[in-house]
């Protein structure tokens, strides 16, 4: 029987609702049926209408913690909060606060990106990767369109799944191994932002070929 909560709510939002103990149980269950009914059984959600929020298995539970990492993300930082830092600060806020939220399901998390690895499932651990970028930098304030929109997030894919790899052994103290990793790519990315306005900055003041023919052919009276 669903919770009373729950009653009126929809797939999306019952999966939502899942998605955390499911990965609470992941850990020890794996991404798979029992973790789910657990789930179920802990959050007041009948077990058939749990199946059916996951009709895709696996996969579509980790999808599902990953847009609830998401939305506590968010919640960490909200846009006033974010709104009184430089682009490093908030960068580097966003990661750190997915890395706090999945912090007590490292496991869960371990066994997620196996699961993703597989051929069957790269396309789509690489369209999540891409997500999670997507929704950082959009929460800083990006709003660029041209493909600066896809290299940004390109890169920010990487240093996030490297950095989670790191995290994923780091034994130190508040995670501070994976912290100064995580500092050393966002200087890296920093770097390259301002080497690339550079380039695009001394582009622009270039002779245009077209101009000049113009010119030519239209000398100014």
């Amino acid at each position: 029987m669903l919770n009373s909560g729950l009653a009126d709510a929809t797939l999306d939002e019952i999966r939502l609702a899942l998605a955390p103990a499911i990965a609470a149980n992941a850990g020890f269950d794996g991404w798979g049926d029992d973790a789910r009914d657990l789930a179920a059984d802990a959050v007041g959600v009948d077990r058939d209408v749990a199946r059916l929020a996951f009709p895709g298995g696996a996969v579509e539970m980790i999808d599902a913690w990953f847009a609830s990492v998401d939305a506590a993300m968010l919640a960490q930082l909200p846009p006033e909060r974010l709104a009184t830092m430089k682009i490093r600060a908030k960068i580097t806020a966003l990661v750190e606060a997915r890395l706090t939220e999945t912090a007590p399901n490292r496991e869960a998390l371990r066994r997620a990106l196996a699961i993703l690895a597989l051929p069957q499932n790269a396309l789509r651990g690489v369209k999540l990767g891409w997500h999670a970028a997507d929704v950082m930098w959009r929460a800083a304030g990006d709003t660029a369109t041209d493909y600066n929109h896809y290299t940004k997030r390109t890169i920010l894919a990487g240093v996030y799944a490297a950095t989670i790899t790191v995290f994923l052994d780091d034994e130190s103290d508040g995670h501070a191994a994976t912290s100064a990793f995580l500092a050393r790519r966002i200087e890296g990315i920093m770097r390259f932002e301002k080497a690339k306005a550079s380039l695009i900055g001394q582009s622009d003041l270039r002779p245009s070929l077209s101009r000049f023919i113009g010119r030519l052919r239209y000398p100014a009276v």
